[in-house]
Order: C-alpha cells, then structure tokens, then sequence
C-alpha cells in the first residue's frame, strides 16, 4: 500500500507493515539480536560517545504558522524562538547516535524530536499542538472522555500531582490523535520512532497510530493517574491500515525524560481501534517493532556539490517508507532496517515531486555510513548560493540566519561568521528567488531582497541586517580585502543623460568622512528595464546597454561583471540590483561583488 507521508530531518519509519495472512509480526520482531543482552540501566550505552553538534529549527503550530517565544532545550543548552519560531543553539551536548530537543510553551502539549545527528548544522521542524480540553471530569467519578474522532480515554477518577500527591478536584483531559497518513505525524509526533523494547534492546518502530494523554488540575498543574489504577485507551485506525493490522499489537509508551519509546503492554485490535489498558499518561503508540542499524547518507550531485536540503526517500518492502532531508553538507543520518536492500530515492520539491535518482542500497549490518551521487538525467541544474550577513555596524553576525525562498522550497539556513552557503535544485526556467536575513542577538531583520540566478553559483554578496536601514550600498573586493557600506546620502535618477530616448540609470552614494563612493552610470534596455547587463562600453553608446562604476574604483581592464536588475520602482520605491564578476588592473585580477537597495528620487 501508499503511505503519504511528509519528510523530516531523521530517517524513521511511519509506514505499516505489509503483514501475511496471518497477521503475525515479522521474525525478527520478537527475537533478540544475537549476542545481544543489554541491561535497562545501561540502555544509554547505544548513544555512542558525547559529541557536540549545532542545531537550527523551527516551531510551527498545526497550521504551520511560527510560534515565538518556545523555550528549546538540547542538553544543558537553552534558548527561546524568535518571531519566525526559528532558534540556533550551537555546540549543543549530544551523542554520536542520539540527540533530543525538547520544546515546551504554555498552551501546548510538550513537543520534542530527537534525530541521530550529523557533522553539519541539523534542520529540525517541531509542529507544537494546542492544549485542547476534549472533556472535563472530577476525582472520584469514573468517565469516559473522546475526541470525537474515535480516540478515547477511559478514567477510574484516582489522580496524583507532580509530587506523588493524591489529587481532590476538577480535571481537563487533552487527547490529541496522531494518524500515521497524516502527512505531518512526522513534525507531530514526539522523539522519534526510536525504542527501548521489554527485553531491553534497541529497536525501531513502525505506527499504526499515537494518542496523547495529557491532565490538567484547576489551576493548571499537571496530574497523572494515581499508583495502582489504571486507564483504557482506544485509539482509532485509518481505514487504509485495517488490512495489515494485526490482532494484536506492542504498546509503547514516550518517555519525555530520555527521549525514546518504551514498551508497555499491547493492544488489541476491536473493530477499527486498538484498545489497551495503562498506568500513567503520556503519548502511547501502537507499534510492530524491527532491528536497525544507523546509516548515514552523504549525498552530492554529478559536479560534487552537496545535494543540500533536499528529500531522501528509502523504501522497504517489508516496512514501508521513510522521508528524510539533507542538511548544508548533503548529509542525512537515521535508523533503517537491518538486513534488506532497500530503495533510495531522491527528490526536490521544484520538480514536480518525481524522483530524479533511483538506487538501491544495503542490505545493512551494522552502522555505516554510504556515499551517493545523483546523477541528474533530465533538465535539472544544481544553483549554489553564497552570501554574508552584516549587522548596523557593518560587522559579521555571528548568531543569525538567511530565509531563502525558491519555488516551492524555503530554506532557513544558518550563518558561520556571518556567511551563508546552499543550494537548489531547478527544473524550470524560473531564475528568481528571495533573501531575507536575521540577527538574533540585536533583533534585527533585513529586507526581503530578489535575486536572480547566475548558473551555477550565485553570490548574494553583502546583506545588512539592520531595520533601521532605508536603503544601502556596499560592495567586497577580494573576498573582503577592500569593502564598502553606504546607507546615507545616496541618489538615484532615471535619465536619458548621454544618448536622447536611451533610458539612463545613474546611482551616486559616498561616504562623508572619505573619498570612497560608487558612481553607477547604467545605460538600459526598454521598460520594464529589469534583466542582465554586462560593462557598457563608451565607444558604442548609441547601441549598448549594460553599466559602468569605474569611477571611484579606477581602471577595469578585462571586465567579466555582470550586473543584474531584479527591481525597478517608481519614484519613492525600491531599485534592487546585484552584481559580481572579476576585472584587472595594474595590481592584478580582483574579484567583485555587490547589492544595491535604494530608493528612487526621479
């Protein structure tokens, strides 16, 4: 069967089991890895060693909006989300074969993900769900508290506080169910579908659905159920998982201390809902259990650039699929079923959500690590992208992050020193995309600025991140060694100065303190005048278009710049305009890069 299920940022496995006839589970569910008798205390031994790692996410609520002001904690390190629900905790504490974070807000249900982390910055999407109240009951009284949807929660009325204390008063049940072909139970769903089995092994899971249980007292404390009683849950199942389910299932339940499934008892299928009996509440799950083994893809395309932010699709025959993505580095890293070969695919959400390389990899033994290309075969093209972000003062921002917007494809990526780097994958002739950057330790944000590709690598140049900026200009020469940044007493002037009936751009800023400046003299094609340009050459200026900013810099022989015009306002709007390329002079060759943001005076 089809399992739709959307990509996120570790390899596990949310589809079903394809079951015989019989429905029983498959041999290797129940057996012990061989030679493998692990004690529960030591269960932590798996992670590997401590490791430090750097982390950049994003907390969205169920409809994908951002929410602010998320406390997130990896280890021992803290930090809130900003107004995009974007955080950046770097040098975090983690384990070579595990990592959690962990995301809590007032009116939520506590969130988590934890990933098997790799050597890059790791992406992750947290989707927060809401504290919603399905019923209302009250210490001593038995009932029976649904959804509405089929999920339910059976209460004998003993409850307990924080503290083991008995309770006395009214309660709020929240349930929340989490379908396995919902296409976000990935960003939902607590950990991930990582476990600690009854014998003490590891293992990982495959869903047929999850149910959050949560209690809330009269002033908002949390309550559990009371030592010795217990509760029935009924979790529904999709219609589509009936077929394969089988009779009888593990219950597992999230620790939200260690950050992985524990196995708790089992389920039993009645109808279209798996029922079972627990302690204590938390998210249970209902899953068929399987040996794995880390595998780490390091992903590159046909030229060996990193296949950067793009989706991993590997599929068992026996266990479904599983989505992942690739960080900056191309790197995606997760469990994956032992001993069978398996399908990778790898897609782009720029091209039609078909995949663009097929391969078959494993079977796997043991943790590894697998190098793949993709070999592009169609009209895809591999678009890198580079850039710095500055702050108000013209300084490198060291704790901030670029939103960059392709297509369909959004990529949040952090900065090192100031600088940015990814890639897109295109399909199409559609040339265009968005930079908007942000500076977490002075709040600061940028303009939302166009770009237009210059395949294969285009460079963004210098972006100050700085509302209180109207309008700038700056340029690096030599990665650096020489670098402008105007943000007053620029003028920018449509004209037809030279040649009658030409249309003419002149744009003119200089530093006060100094001799350093841009004099821009463009001459340009018709209205809408935006496009590329090449150095305008004086001897030809009846028939030429392109630009000229020799005037403060001096000699320019050789001059391979292309200047491209993404924007051009009316007078009091925004004229944006990118370039880089080398030139020569008597000092030797120099590389350029520039931005143009200013407002139009006439």
């Amino acid at each position: 069967m089809k399992n739709y299920i959307k990509f996120f940022l570790f390899l596990v496995f949310v589809g079903v089991i394809s079951c015989s006839d019989d429905d029983v589970l498959p041999d290797d569910a129940n057996n012990p890895i061989e030679g493998e008798t692990p004690d529960a205390s030591n269960f932590s031994e798996n992670f590997g060693a401590e490791i430090s790692r750097d982390f950049i996410g994003r907390i969205i609520d169920i409809n994908s909006i951002p929410i602010p002001d998320v406390q997130i904690t990896i280890g021992s390190s803290t930090t809130t989300t900003d107004v995009n629900g974007i955080f950046i905790i770097d040098n975090a504490t983690v384990f070579e074969r595990f990592g959690y974070i962990k995301a809590t807000k007032q009116g939520y249900i506590h969130a988590s993900r934890s990933v098997t982390p790799t050597n890059g910055r790791n992406s992750i999407t947290i989707m927060m769900l809401e504290e919603t109240v399905s019923g209302t009951t009250s210490s001593g009284e038995q009932a029976l508290i649904d959804n509405g949807n089929g999920a339910s929660v059976s209460l004998s009325g003993a409850y307990v506080n924080a503290d083991g204390e008995a309770y006395e008063g009214s309660v709020q049940v929240i349930l929340h169910h989490l379908n396995p072909t919902d296409e976000t139970v990935n960003q939902q769903m607590p950990g991930m579908l990582y476990a600690q089995d009854s014998d003490n092994r590891e293992r990982a899971l495959q869903t047929f659905g999850m149910l959050a249980v949560e209690l809330r007292g009269e002033n908002g404390e949390d309550l559990n159920l009371a030592d010795d009683t217990t509760a029935e849950i009924t979790i529904p199942l999709d219609a589509s998982l009936l077929t394969d389910a089988p009779p009888t299932i593990p219950l597992w339940y999230f620790d939200e201390d260690k950050g992985y499934w524990i196995e708790d008892g089992i389920a039993v299928l009645q109808g279209n809902t798996y029922v079972g009996t627990v302690s204590h509440f938390s998210f249970w799950n209902c899953d068929i259990p399987t040996e794995a083994y880390v595998v780490c893809f390091n992903v590159v395309d046909d030229q060996g650039n990193p296949f950067s932010y793009q989706t991993i699709k590997i599929t068992s025959t026996v266990y479904g699929s599983t989505y992942g993505a690739t960080n900056a580095l191309g790197e995606v890293c997760g469990f994956v079923p032992a001993n069978e070969t398996l399908v990778l695919e790898a897609f782009t959400a720029n091209c039609e959500n078909s995949a663009i390389h097929i391969q078959n990899v494993g079977p796997f033994t043991e943790d590894t690590t697998v190098n793949i290309v993709v070999t592009f075969e169609n009209e895809e093209i591999s678009e890198a992208i580079t850039g710095v972000l500055n702050d108000c003062d013209s300084n490198l921002i060291n704790n901030g992050y670029a939103i960059i917007t392709y297509g369909a494809s959004e990529q949040v990526v952090g900065v090192t020193n100031g600088a940015f780097d990814t890639s897109f994958i295109r399909c199409n002739d559609n040339l265009n995309y968005t930079i908007q950057g942000f500076d977490l330790d002075n709040l600061q944000q940028s303009d939302i600025f166009s770009y237009t590709f210059t395949t294969p690598s285009s460079n963004a140049g210098t972006i100050p991140v700085c509302n209180d900026l109207d309008e700038f200009i700056e340029y690096s020469i030599d990665d650096g060694a020489q670098s402008l940044l105007i943000t007053s007493n620029i003028y920018a002037v449509l004209t037809d100065l030279l040649v009658a009936d030409v249309p003419t751009l002149i744009i003119n800023g200089s530093e006060p303190t100094s001799n350093n400046g841009i004099f821009m003299y463009g001459q340009l094609n018709p209205a809408p005048y935006i496009g590329t340009y090449d150095y305008l050459d004086f001897n030809d200026l009846e028939n030429d278009r392109g630009f000229d900013i020799s005037e403060y810099l001096g000699q320019m022989d050789n001059n391979t710049i292309l200047y491209t015009l993404e924007n051009f306002g009316n007078v009091g709007q925004y004229i944006d305009i990118t370039f880089s390329g080398t030139y020569d002079n008597d000092s030797g060759t120099h590389t350029i890069t520039g931005t143009i943001h200013v407002l139009r005076d006439e």
